[in-house]
């Protein structure tokens, strides 16, 4: 065996290492990246950085801007990889070559766009009143959505309103036991909670419930008919379930929304006995 063929058999597994990173790596496109520093522009214009730390919230909104435009690289190149296969220049791209496969880019684009959505939340979007309780559903919701999405389950509209008024409840009770709960020392602990009145959020929580269970009807009332008497039976379950979410969350207790759902005896009965009749009508 000669040199030469030593030194290719040994760079041959190194350049497949190093493939599948440099394909990630182009796919992000980091020379586009620079144009995210336009955030720095009004500052530079005004001469001033406004805002107490106004540096580090301008490099974080950079990282966030960065994170979503390298999710935007990621599905599009997966969404485009048949019409760039065609195309002279772009058929070099990773996910057109075959050199990065569809699947991980989408499962990167995903991280990034979490990741940038979490550089926001933390330092933007947790300090707007109703925006963060809206980011704080979305959460519950894209877990209903990556279920969906691992199943290849396409979910039906209605199931979507159900889900996402359910998400949002949840999401509003927190903040309502956290206010009256904590008492003055929830400003302290989350600042936007200035904003709320618990009032306000008690009203919020049963109209978000109603609309839940109107929802909940009309999709139950779209079933075949072997299923419909069953599934519009397990509305009333899901109601009082509501309805007890709705008594524990309103005790001023301290303990976890989550625990109220899965630690109390009457809320626990009312959910299973919704699971029964939702799964009788499948």
């Amino acid at each position: 065996m000669t040199v030469e063929t030593r030194a290719t058999e040994v760079a041959a597994p190194r350049s497949a290492v190093l493939r599948w990173p440099l394909a990630v790596v182009r796919t992000a496109r980091p020379r586009q990246w620079p144009k995210n520093l336009l955030v720095f522009a009004a500052p530079l214009a005004g001469a001033t950085l406004g805002r107490d730390d106004g540096l580090a919230y301008a490099l974080v909104a950079v990282a966030a801007f960065s994170c979503a435009s390298v999710a935007v690289y990621f599905i599009n190149d997966v969404a485009d990889a048949e019409r760039d296969r065609r195309h002279p220049r772009k058929r070099n791209r990773p996910v057109a070559a075959g050199d990065l496969p569809k699947s991980h880019a989408v499962v990167l684009g995903a991280l990034s766009a979490a990741a940038g959505l979490s550089f926001l939340y933390s330092w933007v979007l947790k300090h707007i009143p109703v925006v963060e309780v809206l980011f704080v559903a979305s959460g519950f919701l894209l877990r209903v959505l990556g279920g969906a999405a691992a199943t290849h389950v396409r979910p039906s509209g209605w199931f979507l309103v159900v889900c996402s008024l359910g998400a949002f409840g949840v999401a509003i009770a927190k903040r309502y036991t956290e206010l009256t709960g904590l008492g003055p020392e929830a400003i302290r602990h989350r600042p936007v909670m200035r904003f709320y009145r618990p009032g306000a959020l008690r009203a919020s929580q049963f109209i978000v419930a109603a609309l839940m269970i109107a929802a909940y009807l009309a999709w139950a009332a779209g079933e075949h008919s072997s299923a419909r008497s069953w599934h519009l039976a397990s509305a009333l379950p899901l109601a009082l379930a509501l309805i007890r979410f709705g008594v524990l969350t309103g005790r001023r207790s301290a303990a976890p929304v989550e625990d109220l759902l899965t630690r109390d005896g009457p809320m626990l009965t009312c959910e299973l006995a919704w699971l029964a009749l939702f799964t009788a009508g499948l």
